[in-house]
C-alpha cells in the first residue's frame, strides 16, 4: 500500500532539508536515545529512516545488536547510504511503512520497533502502527515519537511567528495528515493491539545564554522555509510576509530574555 500523491512529505527531500535533518539529529538523537533505554543488543527496526542519522546513532548504542532501517524515499536513501556507509550493523532498506520490506520469517522477532515523525506524515497512521505490532517479537517494545504542534511556545513571543506556526501547521491537514498525532500515540498503540506502558517527552526548546538556543531556532525557521511554498500557494501568506516572519524569528532569538519550550510526545507500548 502507499500514500496517495497529497500525502508528501511536507518538508521535500532537497539538500537544504537534508542539512536541516542532520541538524535536527544533532539537537535531538541523544535525548531521545536516553529516554528509550536500549542495554547494547537489541535488533531493531526503524520505519522511516530518512537520511540514516539516527539509525547510524541507534547502530552505536547496540554493538551487540543490529538495526533495520525502512526508507521510501529515493533522494532520502541516497544520503542514507552514505551516512550509514561502513556501518556494520545496519541494513538499509527502501520501502514503505505500510508494506515494509522484511521476510515473512522477520515478522515477531524484533526487540525494538521504532519511528520518529513518521506518523503526522501518513494519511493512516494506525495501519503503520498495526505493522510494527506485527514486526516485535512477544515482550518487545513499540516507541512512537512524533509531534503535537500545539505544543510550541515562545516568549516573548517573535512578531508574526504564531500565526505563520499555525499556518504551517494548516498545511498537514490540507495534505490529510494529523499535525497533533502526538497526543493519539497511546490510542494508537492500543488500537493496533499493543499495550501501552509508559509515557514521556524528548524536550525541545531553549532559552537566552544556552549554547544550544542557536540551532534549535535555526532548526525551527529551516523547518518553516521547507514548507514556504505551499503556505504561500494556500494564500495565508505572501512571500514578503513570510520572510518578515522568518527574519523576525530569527533576529528575537538574539534578545536577552528569549525562550522557546517545545516538547516530542513519547509511548511505548509492549506486545
Amino acid at each position: 500500500m502507499t500514500e496517495s500523491p497529497a500525502a508528501a512529505y511536507i518538508h521535500g527531500a532537497s539538500p537544504e532539508e537534508q542539512a536541516r535533518l542532520a541538524l535536527m539529529n544533532q539537537i535531538l538523537n541523544a535525548r531521545e536515545l536516553a529516554e528509550i533505554g536500549l542495554s547494547g543488543g537489541e535488533r531493531i527496526l526503524e520505519l522511516g529512516a530518512g537520511t540514516g542519522v539516527f539509525a547510524a546513532d541507534l547502530a552505536a548504542t547496540v554493538p551487540r545488536g543490529s538495526v533495520v532501517a525502512v526508507e521510501r524515499d529515493e533522494r532520502q536513501l541516497a544520503r542514507a547510504r552514505q551516512n550509514l556507509q561502513g556501518i556494520a550493523n545496519v541494513e538499509l532498506r527502501g520501502g514503505d511503512a505500510y508494506d515494509p520490506p522484511l521476510e515473512e520469517a522477520e515478522y515477531g522477532t524484533f526487540d525494538v520497533v521504532h519511528a520518529r515523525f513518521l506518523l503526522e506524515h501518513l494519511e493512516r497512521p494506525l495501519d503503520a502502527v498495526r505493522v510494527m505490532v506485527r514486526a516485535i517479537r512477544p515482550g518487545g517494545r513499540i516507541v512512537l515519537v512524533d509531534d503535537d504542534h500545539s505544543l510550541m511556545r515562545t516568549w516573548p513571543e517573535p512578531p508574526g511567528f504564531t500565526e505563520l506556526w499555525y499556518a504551517y501547521v494548516g498545511q498537514y491537514e490540507e495534505l490529510g495528515t494529523d499535525p497533533y498525532v502526538g497526543r493519539r500515540l497511546v490510542a494508537l498503540l492500543h488500537e493496533a493491539g499493543a499495550t501501552p506502558r509508559r509515557t514521556s517527552m524528548v524536550f525541545y526548546g531553549g532559552c537566552s545564554n544556552d549554547p544550544g538556543f542557536g540551532p534549535v531556532v535555526e532548526n525551527l525557521a529551516r523547518v518553516l522555509e521547507s514548507a514556504a511554498e505551499r503556505i504561500v500557494a494556500s494564500g495565508e501568506f505572501t512571500q514578503d510576509r513570510f520572510d518578515a516572519a522568518v527574519r523576525a524569528l530569527e533576529a528575537w532569538s538574539e534578545g536577552p530574555d528569549r525562550a522557546l519550550w517545545y516538547g516530542l510526545p513519547l509511548a511505548e507500548g509492549t506486545r
